[in-house]
Formats: C-alpha cells, structure tokens, sequence
C-alpha cells in the first residue's frame, strides 16, 4: 500500500497543483487549452518518438503478451465504444469515452510500480504495453475521432479527409518517423537525444497540471449527475473489467509464465493515463467525463492496486 502510495501522490500533487494555481488565478481560464496544446505538439511527440526510435524487434517480439494485453485493451474500447454509441453518443465522444475507460497509465505509473513489485524484468512488458497504449491505442481512437468529425459522405473523400487529418496530426506522425528511424538505425546525436528526454520528459506533469487546471473551472450543472454517472461505470469498468479480461487472456487463453500473467495484470490494472484528456481537449469534445475518469480511477487504484498487489504477494 505504502509503495503504491508513494508512486501515486506525485498524481495527484501536480493535479492539485494546476487546481490551485487556477482557483487562486495564477494561470489565466486559457491555461488548460494553453498547457495542453504544448503537450500534444511538442512533449508527447517527443515522448512518443523517442519510445518507438529505441524500440528493437528482439526486445518487443514477445506475441503472447502482445496479444494478451492488445485483445484485453482492444476488448474493453470496443465495448465501452458500442455501449456508448446505441446510448446516442456521437462516434467522436464514444471514442473519447472507449479510450477513457481502455488506457492505462503505463509511463507515469507502470514503470515505478512494477519496478518496485518485479524488478528490472518488468522493463520488457511496460516497454510494451505502453507502445500498444500511447501508439496503437492512441491511434485507433484518433481515427475513430477524425472519422466522427467529417462531415462528407462520399467514402473516398472521407477517407481522403481522414487520412489528410491524420498526416497533420502530431500524435500519428511521431512514432511513424520513431520507428523509421529505429528500422535504419540511425543513431542520434547526443544533442537530439538530450533534447527528447528534456521534452518528453514535460509530457506527464504538464498533462496532470492541465488536467488540475481543467477541473478548477466553473461548469454548467446540467446533466451533472449522469456525466458523473458515466465517470463512475468507466472508472469500475477500468480498474475491475480490464484486469480481469486480462487476466482471462494471459492464464487461460495464452497460458503465460506465472510472472507475465501478474506484470499483465497489474499493468491493466492501472488508472487512466491523461491520454484521452489531451485528445478531448486538442479536438475540442466535452472533456468532464474524461477528467473525472482519471481523477476517480488513480483515487480508487489507491485500494485496487494495493489489494492486487497483497493478493499477488500472499499467493506466491
């Protein structure tokens, strides 16, 4: 508990942080977009980047987790997806909802917490999982986004407007060059790579504070208990569903090592990342849902983790 604890607090300091500076009107009502715009065009391509241009095949080529942790990822947006869409969701907001409730926060929080729980070993799996999270993941809730947003009917000038919108966007084209540059092996210089880390770096805390400086605005209160109500099932539906669909995956259909099938759990067990918050803030969608998902599951991993990890450690 203690361990989990202290993985989480930086969470919610730099939460809370962004919370007060907007309460106090340190930062200005623009700040969230403002915070947010640097994350999506320069930090998390930056991050994404540098994941996908140190990326080696021997080091990824592990199918069975791979399968295990997209299916159990690819499952539950899927879901969340349909449920939201015959509820009358628009696709663009469906999808912001499926990758709310699918998107573990596998860089700020999986790699400290299973380096405490496994050990360097876990590197490989988080290394994985945060590649099928932050790109695959990520890219498939883009396109979903974008296909919503169009407006033309004719399929081959949709997807001509899709596919235009995607070349601009940011998120899709950095791990693109990453793994391009990783597939020549070009070495960068250490200038480049200094400059990566310093920026990717921002991606995380910047996200959290514009996250805080979100929830500090004064909102309409229409609709506010069933937003709320939306928050509440994805939240369960990410902290409970998900690691058990993984869990399913990784003993029963994969039958992974005993170790894996904890380090693919306890990944899939994570709260939600701030992914889906920049994505509803960068196209301009409803984004309450989306932060009170992430607020309420890194509160309720605080007891979920902590349980799974007793559990895990009392069964071996």
């Amino acid at each position: 508990m203690l361990s989990t604890l202290e993985i989480l607090l930086p969470v919610f300091g730099l939460i809370f942080a962004g919370f007060v500076c907007r309460k106090r009107g340190l930062l200005g009502p623009t700040a969230a977009s403002e915070l947010n715009r640097f994350v999506v065009w320069l930090a998390l391509p930056a991050l994404l980047f540098d994941i996908m241009a140190h990326a080696t095949w021997r080091q990824l080529y592990q199918p069975a987790f791979v399968a295990t942790f997209a299916l159990a990822c690819a499952g539950i947006f899927l879901l969340i997806l349909a449920v939201r869409l015959l509820g009358g969701r628009p696709l663009a907001d469906a999808s912001v909802d499926a990758i709310a409730g699918s998107y573990p926060n596998t860089g700020y929080i999986g790699f400290p917490l299973c380096l405490i729980a496994f050990g360097p070993v876990s590197l490989t799996p988080t290394t994985i999982a945060t590649i099928l999270v932050a790109c695959v993941l990520f890219a498939i809730a883009i396109v979903l986004i974008e296909v919503g947003l169009q407006t033309e009917r004719a399929p081959h000038r949709l997807a001509l407007k899709v596919v235009g919108s995607l070349a601009r966007n940011p998120l899709i084209v950095s791990p693109i060059v990453g793994v391009l540059v990783a597939s020549v092996h070009v070495t960068l210089p250490q200038s480049a790579e200094t400059f990566l880390k310093l920026l990717g770096g921002a991606a995380s805390p910047c996200a959290l504070v514009s996250l805080g400086l979100f929830l500090a605005e004064k909102r309409e209160g229409q609709a506010k208990a069933t937003k709320n109500g939306a928050s509440l099932l994805l939240t369960a539906t990410k902290l409970l569903l998900q690691p058990a669909l993984t869990w399913w995956l990784a003993a029963r259909v994969f039958a992974l090592s005993p170790m894996l099938v904890e380090m693919a759990v306890v990944l899939a067990a994570l709260p939600t990342g701030t992914g889906p918050f920049m994505l509803a803030e960068f196209y301009r969608r409803e984004a309450h849902i989306t932060s009170r998902t992430i607020l309420l599951s890194t509160l309720g991993s605080l007891v979920t983790l902590s349980l799974l990890l007793l559990f895990m450690r009392h069964g071996a």
